[in-house]
């Protein structure tokens, strides 16, 4: 779950929240963020479709 708060006492209060009914939490930054959604998208990419070298090198230089 990723829970984005509006303000640094929305956090707190959430933090403290958390804390009190025992739930481990943690904070992310952006590169986390950015990881964890292309580790998502990798998961959905149909892995059996084969993909040409050329394919690859041209979208790169695209």
């Amino acid at each position: 779950m990723v829970i984005t708060p509006k303000s640094q006492s929305e956090f707190k209060f959430l933090n403290d929240l958390l804390k009190k009914l025992g739930i481990a939490a943690s904070t992310m930054t952006e590169e986390d963020l950015e990881d964890a959604g292309l580790s998502k998208m990798l998961k959905s990419v149909d892995k059996h479709k084969k993909v040409s070298k050329e394919s690859i090198i041209q979208k790169l230089k695209a």
